[in-house]
């Protein structure tokens, strides 16, 4: 009994562990992309810096209209089936950067690979909420979540290492290998004993079908610190170039990631046992310091200290809202939970990296990262006056 008991408590099974990673592959060349990308828009394809902006706002968009969708294709087609499939095609759209030049067909190729993004993310979310334990589920979808952690240290790192002392085309290769062996590794995610979905079979689209309504205040609140992350993920590596910067940009995410990660086993504790308000509080408030530290660098020490409360904040928050937003609901909707989560994400990066990119143009940098300060202020009262009372409901296996 007591084995059984343990057993149905563990977070790191193998099909855990092969998710885990395969998440990894899929955020390592979502990152290391979105971080040499402008790059690549502007040194290679001589285009300004709105236009390399909108190689994420266009990979966003397509991510956003299709992930509404998503929760109910899960539900007809399978989540690991469509994860599978959505993987090889993220993956030729990795290879075809290879082969693709003209800035007009790259921003349809980030396009149609954002369209893959959304759905791999969403059935990775679910199939993740599906197999972490009930009684774990603050911890266990934190230790998920920490795989987007590492490949946002990872994707960039990589990134701008092989940028800086190789080509563009090395870099499009590994980023292809490192995908095909997420799939390799999603085909071993054993879903035999998972809850199956109700509607299987049926593909009939109904509002509900869309959204999942008890998800929508807590990924409100995750689209408003979307939008202020927005302003590292779209233009850090600019600004760290602006700055004369460069030689640490990449630790930057080091620093980044090590925060998360360090904090992470105390964070995810202390949501299953005292409640989402003791981390997502204090992750706002060293979100919002962070960036306005960026907003004042001069050198490599203040530059990597912002990195530290960023990297806290932003993993406090985002981690806690994700499992916030899967717990609202019942597990045969997690699906449609976390694909309202990440909808509701995404449109905040892409709205931020828009609508920062404007404010970058006019004002500089410097604004663009008090403006996100300034919208995790707000963040912050929205949370103590509508969210903070809300406790993660507890669910139940069936």
């Amino acid at each position: 009994m007591d084995m059984q008991q343990e057993e149905n408590t563990q977070i790191w099974t193998k099909r855990f562990i092969s998710l885990f990673l395969t998440n990894i592959s899929v955020f390592f060349v979502f990152y290391g992309l979105v971080t040499t990308l402008p790059l690549y828009a502007i040194g290679e394809l001589h285009q300004t810096d709105k236009e390399a902006g909108l190689l994420l706002s266009g990979f966003l968009l397509s991510a956003i209209i299709v992930r509404p969708f998503s929760g109910k294709l899960l539900d007809v087609f399978g989540k690991k089936k469509l994860l599978v499939l959505s993987i090889v095609g993220y993956f030729i759209c990795t290879v075809l950067y290879l082969f693709i030049h003209p800035f007009g067909l790259l921003l349809g190729l980030r396009f149609i690979q954002g369209i893959f993004f959304s759905i791999i993310t969403t059935a990775a979310g679910s199939l993740a909420a599906d197999i972490v334990p009930a009684k774990r589920k603050g911890a266990g979808l934190g230790y998920f979540t920490m795989s987007t952690n590492l490949a946002v240290v990872i994707g960039p790192f990589i990134g701008l290492l092989l940028i800086q002392y190789s080509t563009f085309n090395v870099l499009f290769i590994v980023m292809s290998i490192c995908i095909l062996a997420g799939g390799i590794l999603a085909l071993t995610v054993n879903t035999d004993d998972l809850p199956k979905p109700v509607h299987e079979g049926k593909l009939t689209f109904k509002l509900n079908d869309l959204f999942e309504r008890k998800a929508l205040p807590v990924a409100a609140i995750a689209s408003l610190v979307a939008f202020s992350y927005a302003s590292v993920l779209s233009f850090l590596s600019v600004y760290a170039q602006q700055k004369d910067l460069m030689a640490v940009a990449s630790l930057f995410y080091a620093v980044f990631a090590a925060a998360m990660l360090i904090t992470r086993p105390y964070t995810g504790k202390l949501y299953d046992t005292k409640g989402p308000q003791f981390v997502i509080i204090p992750g706002i408030i060293s979100f919002a310091i962070g960036l306005v530290m960026l907003a004042f660098v001069e050198g490599p020490m203040l530059f990597l200290s912002a990195a530290i409360f960023i990297g806290f904040g932003y993993g406090a928050v985002t981690t806690s809202l994700q499992a916030l937003a899967v717990q609202s609901t019942a597990i045969q909707r997690s699906g449609y939970a976390t694909a309202t989560y990440f909808t509701m994400f995404d449109l905040g990066i892409a709205l931020g990296s828009y609508i920062l990119g404007m404010v970058a143009v006019q004002a500089g940098y410097a604004s663009v990262y008090l403006s996100g300060a300034g919208l995790l202020g707000v963040v912050f009262i929205i949370y103590l006056l509508r969210l903070a009372k809300m406790k993660p409901k507890k669910v139940v296996h069936i």
